[in-house]
């Protein structure tokens, strides 16, 4: 499904002479990559904006097809190993346009307070004065698993759900939970980590057996998952040559025919 945005912005809200109107930054959501999976705030708020500085993931691409002309996109998306673009000047960023008496979106992808540093510029913007606000959107952790027909809890399965950002350390809570037969476990941003990752946590006892799944490029058509064993992830990872993006489910809820023998019914209806 294609959106417009159609404009919504009042006369005067700002011109490249200066501003004529305080601004604000608004950071939403874009959730894990199409439009229609975004709130209908999400929307509204593109279409007011005179600023959209977009991430990589998420519904990016899709939402600059569908700006005006007269919208200025900034691109500061991260991959693996490369942030053209450092937090600070992204901090910067928003509170120069902001302070220029324009409307700032911020798009990040899956929601601005799962592991995407959307805190940090919540307090850029009150530091500088700049109002502000969070829309949240659709977390990967929850949706990408889903898509692949994984649920990240399940009566008699998994109560409880443990997020990992991958580029992190592996801390002791992390270790435990992968112990817990009771939670699953989500790592983001963790297919380099995945060696890592796999080695600390049989180091730890956990079994070798433990379900693992790694659902690649979720949501989109190059969307696939690859199943295994915590023991023998890595080496089914590479033969597979998984890349980013993905989401690592590490439980019980990622073993294979939890619910159906397929996940069909899961892709969106085209009816």
């Amino acid at each position: 499904m294609m959106f417009r945005f159609r404009r919504r912005r009042t006369a005067g809200s700002w011109t490249s002479g200066g501003s004529t109107r305080v601004g604000r930054v608004d950071l939403v959501g874009g959730g894990p990559g199409p439009a229609d999976l975004m709130t209908l705030r999400a929307h509204r708020l593109l279409a007011e904006a005179d600023v959209v500085i977009a991430d990589r993931l998420g519904p990016a691409d899709e939402v600059r097809a569908q700006l005006g002309p007269d919208v200025l996109v900034i691109d500061v998306g991260k991959r693996p190993g490369h942030h053209p673009v450092p937090q600070a000047q992204i901090n910067a960023l928003l509170v120069e346009h902001a302070r220029a008496g324009r409307r700032v979106v911020r798009l990040k992808g899956g929601d601005p307070f799962v592991l995407g540093r959307g805190g940090e510029e919540v307090l850029a913007c009150e530091a500088a004065g700049i109002p502000v606000s969070v829309t949240p959107g659709v977390s990967s952790a929850i949706s990408v698993p889903q898509a692949a027909g994984i649920p990240v809890t399940h009566r008699g399965v998994a109560s409880a759900l443990h997020v990992v950002n991958g580029q992190g350390p592996f801390t002791e809570s992390t270790l435990a939970s992968l112990s817990d037969d009771s939670v699953t476990t989500v790592v983001l941003m963790g297919v380099a980590a995945l060696p890592r990752l796999a080695a600390a946590a049989l180091q730890h006892g956990v079994s070798a057996d433990r379900p693992v799944a790694v659902v690649e490029n979720g949501h989109t058509p190059q969307q696939r998952t690859v199943r295994s064993t915590l023991g023998a992830i890595v080496a089914d990872a590479e033969e597979a040559a998984v890349i980013n993006p993905a989401v690592i489910v590490i439980g019980d809820v990622a073993r294979a025919g939890l619910l159906l023998p397929t996940t069909s019914q899961f892709a969106e209806s085209s009816a």
